[in-house]
């Protein structure tokens, strides 16, 4: 029997890789730790940006209810298959709000006053910094919340999804996350040009609403094309939902997979450009 042969060059590589982690973990507990701070800080701002949210939640529910006064389906969509969709795209809204909104919203800020310059001398990725500075826990709230809505909702439906169907409900709302981030922070980098990039970046947020409506209520056209492909509202929050009620075709998982390799990539070749011609704010 032959002897296994150790590699150390790749138990170094492991080593290295395990402490990267483990180095960026400590970075990311230590920016919660100041979220934290900042929001016990200004607990009536918290408090009431919640109170916002619900409020605004409510009157997303109260349309869907006038909605269905006069109609019975939106093509195959029924009326709690709706509020679901509406529960799960606030969901995947306000997760995303607390991880990267306001860092993405705030990039412009560190371009024009230079203080990206001080983040660009860290020792650690500079994306990860500017990214994940802040963390909105109100989001978090909000999130739990919505969560609760649909479990509602598939009460009312009679849907008891499997384990495996909830845990990919998640994994595509995480991928649905990841490419809102993408396109985001791409805009976000817009700044670099301009110094100034707040209406971009609050504009593509307000679009998220389009999220809230389900896929067939729009004929095939440009709108369907342009939310679908280039700025995918119809696909983030549509497809998870349809995976819970089983009505998922494998095409639009497809698309919603390729856009969630597709955009990262194309962000963050956007962001090294971006870097590449940033010259600080004193030059």
């Amino acid at each position: 029997m032959k002897s296994a042969i150790r590699n150390p060059k790749s138990e170094a590589e492991v080593t290295h890789h395990a402490s990267r982690i483990t180095r960026y973990l400590s970075i990311y507990a230590a920016l919660w730790k100041n979220s934290v701070t900042r929001e016990t800080m200004f607990k009536g701002n918290f408090l009431l940006w919640i109170i916002v949210e619900l409020l605004w939640f409510g009157l997303q529910l109260s349309f869907i209810g006038v909605l269905y006064l006069h109609t019975d389906a939106i093509g195959s969509w029924t009326k709690w298959q709706v509020v679901m969709l509406v529960g799960a795209s606030h969901f995947i809204q306000q997760i995303f709000q607390a991880f990267f909104l306001i860092n993405c919203a705030n990039l412009s800020e560190l371009v024009r006053t230079g203080k990206l310059d001080f983040l660009l001398m860290l020792p650690v990725n500079t994306r990860f910094v500017v990214s994940l500075r802040q963390v909105d826990l109100g989001g978090f709230v909000n999130a739990a919340l919505a969560v609760a809505l649909m479990t509602y909702a598939a009460g009312q439906l009679q849907l008891v999804p499997t384990f495996a169907h909830v845990l990919g409900f998640f994994a595509l709302c995480v991928l649905g996350i990841s490419i809102h981030y993408s396109l985001m922070f791409m805009l976000a980098t817009i700044c670099f040009w301009t110094v100034r990039a707040q209406g971009v970046v609050w504009g593509y947020y307000n679009l998220f609403q389009i999220a809230r409506m389900p896929d067939e209520a729009f004929q095939r056209g440009v709108f369907k094309a342009v939310f679908t492909f280039a700025l995918p509202m119809l696909l983030v929050s549509n497809v998870p939902v349809r995976l819970l009620v089983d009505t998922l075709t494998s095409p639009k998982l497809f698309l919603l997979f390729g856009m969630a390799v597709v955009c990262p990539l194309v962000s963050e070749w956007v962001w090294r450009i971006s870097v590449r011609r940033y010259t600080s704010a004193s030059s």
